[in-house]
């Protein structure tokens, strides 16, 4: 069984202005379709047939025992919360600390991940001698799934991508490959963090988009040492987290017409 991880603390220790605005203590808390964003993410991975223990990173474990859900995954051992760290990385490698691999790491605003998307993340992550991946999702994917979901996308030669807040490690010695995210991530959003992670002419690489995908990984693998492979996600909605009023108004529109579809079949 693969272990999941949700990063759910609070960035550089600030209260997200998602969270202000609903008057919780973390991003995580706030609703999305009338439930707490963390709530999504942890049915679709409770429901998810590969995943089994499910960690979740966070400052204060009791502000999750204040929802239903979350309670009866920690009251049936399912879920373990463990403490947070200030910085993303320090946070994966205390996570861990014990932990069963593989490891699939996820965040809390991924609202949109399904236990389809999870097992078409882990079904691909079986090849042989592949020892982390990264999941993204084909510009037209995302676009389909919602014109207004995601708007920044990753351009190589033979199409575009959207990073899927998605990622897999095979044993305790691929977690080097998260030291990539050290200067926080989000590299479509602030390309110096590719410098600091990937190298300069990486950067210079990924902006005119010479490359496929696949050959930028093959060399993001030479430079770490090991096989970090790209994962292509055939639902392009696992693209859009909630980062913003706008994205948390396009999730919430989806969940509630899955909802509805989902009554209807009942």
């Amino acid at each position: 069984m693969t272990t999941a991880l949700i990063l759910a603390g609070r960035r550089d220790g600030l209260t997200d202005p998602l969270a202000l605005e609903a008057g919780v203590s973390h991003k995580c808390l706030a609703p999305v379709a009338g439930s707490p964003m963390l709530t999504h993410v942890a049915a679709a991975l409770a429901a998810s047939d590969g995943i089994g223990e499910i960690r979740v990173a966070i400052e204060d474990p009791e502000v999750l025992a204040g929802v239903p859900l979350l309670r009866r995954l920690l009251d049936s051992g399912r879920m373990m919360p463990v403490a947070a760290r200030p910085n993303l990385v320090d946070s994966i490698l205390a996570a861990a600390q014990g932990a069963q691999f593989p490891l699939f790491i996820t965040t809390a605003d991924n609202v949109l991940l399904t236990p389809e998307a999870v097992a078409d993340m882990l079904g691909q992550c079986g090849t042989p001698g592949t020892d982390a991946a990264v999941a993204f999702a084909r510009r037209e994917s995302a676009l389909a799934a919602h014109p207004e979901g995601q708007r920044k996308f990753y351009r190589f030669a033979e199409g575009s991508y959207s990073n899927c807040n998605s990622y897999w490690l095979k044993d305790r010695a691929a977690l080097t490959a998260a030291e990539t995210f050290r200067s926080g991530g989000q590299f479509v959003k602030h390309p110096m963090r590719i410098v600091n992670a990937f190298g300069f002419l990486n950067l210079v690489r990924l902006r005119l988009g010479i490359g496929t995908l696949a050959e930028t990984f093959a060399r993001f693998s030479r430079r770490f040492g090991m096989t970090i492979a790209p994962v292509i996600l055939s639902d392009g909605a696992v693209a859009i987290d909630v980062d913003n009023s706008r994205t948390r108004a396009v999730a919430a529109e989806l969940l509630n017409a899955r909802m509805a579809v989902a009554q209807a079949a009942e």
